[in-house]
């Protein structure tokens, strides 16, 4: 055989014995009872695959937030149009039946926006990157526990199937 056309990272791959994998509970677990109604502040790009998630669970939407109208707007159209949308996302951190609220800001303006929003209360689910430095992580993170509010950031990666699997397999 031409040694130059040899692919040693292939080679002998099809003897390999194929089998199926365990069957492990790798998704996120979620309460069934807890449906709380969730703002989203934030309506560019990324929310697309945020909101069907929520519609998947059955979790309302109950308010849009952009300061672009239209892009807040639009995401009401695709999946929440009883949904209230606001340009100022103080009016969304007032409504009493909103219990989350999903910052998917740029990080520049995400600070005061999650500062707001522990201030009012709210959990919080915050897009990547948290922050952008470490000291206004650890505030904001301190700020969150001594009022009682959840703060999570959205790490898709954490319960990606093939990350979930190597996890719980290696457990």
């Amino acid at each position: 055989m031409d040694e130059s056309k040899k692919d040693y990272a292939l080679e002998g791959s099809q003897k390999a014995a194929a089998f199926p994998a365990p069957d492990l509970p790798y998704q996120p677990p979620m309460p069934n009872a807890y449906k709380p109604a969730v703002g989203l502040i934030g309506c560019g790009g990324i929310t697309q695959y945020h909101l069907e998630a929520y519609q998947r669970r059955g979790i309302k939407v109950a308010a849009f937030c952009d300061i672009n109208e239209e892009a807040a707007r639009q995401r009401q159209a695709e999946f929440a149009p009883e949904a209230e949308v606001y340009t100022d996302y103080q009016a969304l951190l007032a409504r009493d039946d909103i219990q989350v609220v999903d910052v998917a800001t740029h990080p520049g303006e995400r600070e005061a926006i999650l500062e707001d929003a522990i201030a009012a209360g709210k959990h919080i689910l915050s897009q990547k990157p948290f922050v952008i430095d470490l000291e206004t992580g650890e505030r904001l993170v301190r700020a969150a526990r001594n009022r009682g509010v959840r703060l999570a950031v959205n790490q898709n990666g954490r319960w990606a199937p093939h990350f979930s699997y190597i996890r719980l397999a290696i457990e």
